[in-house]
């Protein structure tokens, strides 16, 4: 069975949402793309996120974004 992608526990920043097996919150990546900076340099800022766990998030969020997309033109 694969590890999740992203967690929540209470007793992790009180209930953020984290990658998996880090403490690191999702929305510090979305901060880090939508301030132009580059996957490479959040990567360099947060070593206990893996590039495997990124890319998987974000392609996890296309695939969400384009069915959400496809569901509002039904």
């Amino acid at each position: 069975m694969q590890d999740p992608l992203i967690t929540q526990s209470p007793d992790v920043l009180s209930g953020m949402p984290v990658f998996h097996g880090t403490r690191v919150p999702v929305q510090n990546l979305i901060d880090y793309l939508s301030t132009d900076e580059t996957v490479e340099a959040f990567l360099a800022d947060f070593p206990t996120v893996s590039h495997e766990q990124v890319l998987n998030f974000l392609v996890t969020a296309q695939t969400l974004m384009i069915a959400h997309a496809n569901e509002d033109s039904d």
